[in-house]
């Protein structure tokens, strides 16, 4: 029901199943999604760019078949090079999350959903909460089983144009051949801004262009072999950088001048094209009204072309970027042996049974310690006199924070006093906080003031049916501002872990930058995997905040936390 229907292209089928008039020329393109309507779009574009597709699918109401199986028989399609989808929601994350990863590995699969925003979305009372978008679980999931999303439907149709005929690249590392400037400029800035590189020539390379090219060509990485570039001068750039193991891939400048055979410049791109060493993406630059024979020795002969730099630049990242999914270092998960699954599980059935929705700190740092994570020295005290006491047995300098079930943002209402150096200010501040907290049922934390040290943020969001969404980043009080978080689902690898702390924009920050020192980043993933062991034993916890850690060179900290069950 509510389908719009079927199209397989294969030369023994030629089925047309389908009302939309769209008459494709066969692929190696599969396109499945909920909406026919935006499938059609996708399709439509396809057609317009003279790029053919193998299988279309609509599945419509899905009363029967689903997504995922529909994505796994196209994994088994020997004639499928490249899947695209489209969703809306996933009805059953986990079956998609399975048939995904499994297929993923085999080839690309590009994905773009609908619906990422959300007027009125209530707000959530922990960081976490706040920071993961409404779509998150969708994200993640595309994140975790290797599938490339975006955000946008003409980057993914331009992607899949570039999957559907190149190979995938050994690397980031691209070499740039142009018959004119600016464009080069601007796929260069594209590619560098998506983490490609481009390396300089190899010696071998330059003396043969050097005695190749025109005098007056520029003989680096772009190599620009000026307007007046013949087509052997093309060739004589391809070959020498499919060549030369500095590159992984090769983009291609092509402007049509009407003083030069452009036919025979197309023709050595295609052929070049053909031996399927690296990836050619191509920005074709011209009046296709006019350079017609051109244009379709280009398509004809299988090579991605795109009318904008900046287009055939995203082509060749999504390339790159299928690359770096398929040979990112995953590792196994790890068990930690020296944990208490059943203190923590008590923990939380008694506050379950006393009908709490959120923890106390003492439970919170209960919980951790169950499970090793680090946190700074801390008491708990009812008053001024016992919270004296707590911070002459933790040491000075001390913090004191106010405790309450209600309390979530202590230092926004005055809850938190940190660097008491004596009696007299510790006991200040808890009667001020008696005044302000009067209210509440208030007891005091006490704990020890950490100098220095970088403020990371570590957090979790319960997603049904997947586990738990794990964040980190960043944290302290600029957290909400800044936003320079990430997430992954649970369980987290050590690999995972590991790639958490290289995506944040940050990340040199945690290595050490202008004279500050790095913080220990084996021990921040570390307590990622400890965190994801903790949330998969205890998946009554909807959401908590470790915010700020405080990291440095040879230890980290919790020192604040909170957890709603």
């Amino acid at each position: 029901p509510n389908c719009q229907g079927i199209i397989n292209t294969d030369a023994d089928i030629r089925a047309y199943c389908n009302f939309t008039f769209t008459m494709p020329d066969p692929g190696y393109i599969s396109i499945v999604a909920l909406s026919g309507g935006v499938a059609e779009v996708i399709h439509q574009a396809f057609s317009q760019m003279g790029v053919g597709t193998r299988i279309y699918a609509s599945n419509g109401n899905a009363c029967d078949v689903t997504i995922p199986e529909i994505m796994e028989y196209l994994g088994d399609d020997d004639g499928t090079r490249v899947i695209v989808t489209y969703v809306e929601g996933l009805r059953d994350a986990t079956t998609c999350m399975e048939v995904a990863t499994k297929v993923a590995a085999k080839k690309p699969i590009l994905a773009m959903k609908a619906g990422r925003t959300m007027e009125g979305a209530k707000a959530a009372a922990s960081h976490t909460g706040g920071l993961a978008k409404e779509d998150i679980a969708t994200d993640l999931i595309f994140k975790k089983a290797g599938i490339l999303s975006f955000r946008d439907e003409g980057e993914l149709i331009q992607a899949a144009a570039a999957f559907a005929t190149q190979p995938i690249p050994r690397g980031n590392r691209v070499g740039i051949i142009t018959n004119t400037g600016g464009p080069a400029v601007i796929a260069t800035d594209v590619m560098v801004g998506a983490g490609l590189t481009l390396p300089p020539l190899s010696e071998k390379t330059r003396t043969v262009l050097t005695e190749t090219l025109f005098p007056e060509a520029s003989v680096n990485n772009p190599v620009d072999v000026l307007a007046t570039g013949p087509a052997q001068h093309y060739r004589a750039c391809l070959d020498a950088m499919m060549a030369d193991e500095n590159f992984d891939c090769v983009f291609v400048n092509f402007v049509t001048p009407f003083f030069v055979d452009n036919e025979s410049t197309a023709k050595e791109i295609v052929e070049v094209s053909k031996q399927q060493k690296k990836p050619i993406v191509c920005n074709l630059m011209t009046d296709r009204r006019q350079w017609t024979e051109v244009v379709k020795i280009l398509q004809d002969g299988g090579v991605p072309c795109f009318a904008l730099p900046g287009e055939a630049a995203r082509a060749m990242t999504a390339l790159v970027n299928y690359h770096n999914i398929r040979t990112r270092p995953i590792g196994e998960v790890r068990t930690f042996s020296d944990t208490d699954a059943g203190g923590g599980r008590k923990i939380l059935a008694a506050a379950k049974e006393a009908g709490k929705s959120s923890l106390s700190a003492a439970e919170v740092y209960d919980i951790l310690a169950a499970y090793k994570i680090p946190t700074a020295g801390w008491r708990m005290a009812a008053n001024a006199d016992e919270a004296v006491k707590a911070a002459v047995e933790i040491g000075y300098p001390v913090v004191v924070k106010a405790d309450a079930p209600s309390i979530l943002h202590k230092s926004d209402m005055g809850g938190v006093a940190v660097d008491l150096k004596d009696a007299d200010a510790v006991r200040a501040a808890v009667e001020k906080m008696q005044q302000s907290f009067s209210e509440y049922d208030t007891s005091f934390f006490d704990q020890k003031y950490l100098h220095g040290g970088l403020e990371l943020i570590m957090g979790a969001k319960a997603e049904e049916g997947l586990g738990h969404a794990v964040m980190f980043g960043l944290g302290g009080i600029f957290v909400e501002i800044m936003k320079d978080v990430v997430f992954n689902l649970t369980p987290v690898s050590a690999g995972e872990a590991g790639q958490m702390l290289a995506s944040i924009k940050g990340a040199s920050i945690l290595e050490g930058v202008r004279g500050q020192k790095g913080v220990n980043q084996d021990l921040l993933i570390e307590i990622i995997q400890r965190l994801s062991q903790l949330l998969t034993d205890l998946p009554e916890i909807q959401e908590m905040d470790l915010n700020p850690l405080v990291a440095f060179e040879d230890q980290v900290f919790v020192v604040d936390a909170r957890i709603a069950i």
